[in-house]
């Protein structure tokens, strides 16, 4: 009885088959079809090995809300050369209402040389060229979100050679802490002092002519400081051509939370509008000199996420990639057979047209001869 119904089930199963068998002495194989055959495993390896590739590769996937965190701080990552002696500048932030949120006491100020050694401005030609490339093709940017926290420092390296002239700048470096609303980063003559109306620099014990707010920003970033990310003004310099320059900065910053297999953190991207002038009050060009840094913090943020191909989707893509080359293929295969055989055909036919035999009444046939074997007479 059990052999009975397994029978039965194998029978129903075999005329469920959709895919059913040829003997092979029904098969006829070509030189055409191995051809075509070979070419299209070929091609089903290659679109196979790409394909493998794409889903190796992920990609950066943007979203956009809105920024409902006003509570906490907004820190503000800093490492900027002065061409002036440390005694003579100071840096402080302001906020909107022009009062004085932050001082000096979160910055340190070193002595150092202003013009970089020959390893330095190999890093610095780098870095700059970098930022012109991502100025050209914006797509390097998921690139370096990708290599955060791996790929090489992005700070400038410590001189190679042991330079014995004298200080001539100032390296302000540090991080400071201040509130998430609209502020002003500036480096002016003379150092900060707290005053009732806002506030104030000492620049009257500073002579005029030892004016020189010529600078290269090392770093500027805002945030949790990642490792491995380029900030749009990372490696600018800038020559004052006289002493009463001012350079200005427009900052319009993006809170952002990046998300990738590597990391996960919560930095800003920013954009920057550069723009410097002479002061000359008798000409209207009214202002103080210096390095002013302007922010605004955006109200969107923006949410940036590393993703990859399902498997799944890898497996379908991949079915589809198979098949269709193989029903290509086929349909191909058949048209050109289909065309061969209808010219051979004509050709054929061409070959063995009637031609006209005379008979002994003076009568012409039109009818094939027949072909006579040799061996016989």
């Amino acid at each position: 009885m059990r052999r009975l119904n397994r029978k039965k089930t194998l029978n129903l199963m075999k005329e469920l088959d959709a895919f059913p068998k040829v003997p092979e002495s029904y098969v006829e194989t070509s030189v055409s079809g191995g051809t075509v055959s070979l070419i299209a495993f070929t091609t089903i390896a290659f679109l196979t090995v790409m394909e493998f590739t794409v889903y190796r590769d992920t990609w950066m996937k943007y979203e956009y809300e809105v920024d409902k965190d006003f509570t906490s701080k907004l820190r503000i990552n800093i490492d900027i050369t002065v061409a002036m002696r440390c005694q003579y500048v100071g840096a402080d932030v302001l906020d909107l209402a022009e009062t004085m949120v932050a001082s000096a006491d979160g910055l340190i100020y070193e002595p150092v040389v202003f013009d970089l050694s020959p390893q330095q401005k190999e890093w610095q030609r780098m870095l700059q060229l970098i930022q012109s490339r991502l100025q050209e093709e914006h797509s390097l940017q998921d690139v370096i979100f990708k290599s955060a926290f791996k790929s090489a420092s992005t700070a400038l390296p410590p001189r190679e050679d042991n330079s014995l002239q004298s200080p001539d700048a100032c390296r302000i470096h540090g991080h400071l802490y201040v509130n998430k609303v609209a502020g002003n980063f500036h480096i002016t003559v003379g150092k900060a002092i707290p005053h009732p109306r806002g506030h104030a620099h000492l620049a009257a014990l500073v002579s005029h002519e030892s004016y020189n707010f010529s600078h290269r920003i090392d770093h500027l970033s805002f945030g949790e400081l990642i490792p491995g990310i380029i900030n749009p003004l990372d490696g600018t310099e800038k020559i004052a051509s006289d002493h009463n320059q001012m350079f200005q900065y427009f900052i319009t910053i993006v809170p952002t939370k990046l998300h990738t297999y590597k990391i996960s953190a919560e930095t800003h991207q920013f954009s920057v509008t550069e723009r410097e002038r002479v002061i000359n009050h008798a000409a209207g060009s009214h202002g103080v000199s210096g390095i002013f840094m302007k922010y605004d913090i955006s109200s969107l943020m923006v949410t940036v996420t590393e993703e990859h191909m399902p498997f799944w989707q890898f497996l379908v893509r991949l079915c589809g990639i198979i098949g269709g080359i193989f029903s290509t293929t086929g349909i191909l295969h058949g048209f050109g057979r289909f065309v061969a055989e209808v010219i051979f055909c004509r050709f054929r036919l061409g070959s063995y047209k009637s031609t006209s035999v005379p008979l002994p009444d003076g009568h012409t046939s039109n009818h094939l001869p027949l072909s006579t074997d040799n061996s016989t007479h």
